[in-house]
């Protein structure tokens, strides 16, 4: 079966997973964790070179105090009880988002996240916390009016490639496949930008079902797809 290079996942259906179940939402977000920690080992399992993940969005502050106060809490405890495993397993981590008002101790624990991990290379997981992709872009668009401004950069040089090299994501290849859980059919903002040439896989399942079956099947939907990227033969397509 063909493994894309790159996987990227918005974990949807917390809330409703709790729900349905009678619980609070608190609950759906902590098994959301657990199945974050199982979909990290899977696709090390497989394999895959860079697992992106869509943990908190700039659009998430807008959510009750309580639940985005839960959601910190679960930040923490999670890179506090996992950051040592995933080192141990080869894994580096890196943050994507806006951290400019972020508060000091959740800024202290990203960075100790991706400096302890920096040498690894089993897998590269990529947090999106803090992250919009218009936001992104935004940022990338000042960065590049500024370099104009102070004459580093010519206008007319500004080009798809050099803009790119200014988003957050700039030295990570851009997904292969982007997998929704809960049945939405939409990126809610989630890498505009880097998922324009994506295969897109919609599950139904809440994403605290989800497992190792699951992601087997979001796989084998992306291998049986021909990627052209806008030409007549396919390629990117790496057994």
């Amino acid at each position: 079966m063909t493994t894309p290079e790159h996987v990227a996942i918005i974990m949807d259906g917390n809330g409703r997973w709790a729900k349905a179940r009678g619980l609070p939402r608190v609950a759906g977000h902590r098994a959301g964790v657990e199945a974050l920690r199982e979909t990290v080992r899977v696709a090390s399992d497989l394999g895959i070179s860079w697992l992106t993940v869509y943990a908190f969005s700039s659009e998430n502050w807008s959510r009750p105090a309580a639940e985005v106060s839960d959601l910190m809490g679960l930040l923490k405890i999670f890179i506090r009880r996992d950051l040592a495993e995933l080192h141990r397993n080869g894994v580096r981590v890196r943050i994507i988002g806006d951290r400019a008002g972020l508060s000091p101790d959740i800024n202290g624990l990203l960075d100790e996240a991706e400096a302890l991990t920096a040498g690894n290379r089993i897998l590269n997981l990529v947090v999106a916390f803090n992250y919009g992709g218009r936001d992104e872009i935004v940022r990338a668009a000042r960065k590049i009016a500024e370099a104009v401004r102070r004459g580093e950069l010519a206008s007319e040089a500004v080009s798809p490639e050099l803009f790119a090299a200014h988003l957050d994501t700039f030295d990570i290849p851009d997904p292969d496949l982007v997998i929704r859980t809960s049945g939405e059919l939409r990126l809610s903002n989630f890498l505009p930008w880097q998922a324009a040439y994506s295969e897109l896989v919609f599950m139904p399942c809440y994403w605290p079902d989800f497992r190792r079956d699951t992601m087997l099947e979001a796989l084998e939907q992306y291998a049986a797809r021909e990627r052209r990227f806008g030409g007549v033969v396919a390629r990117g397509m790496a057994s």
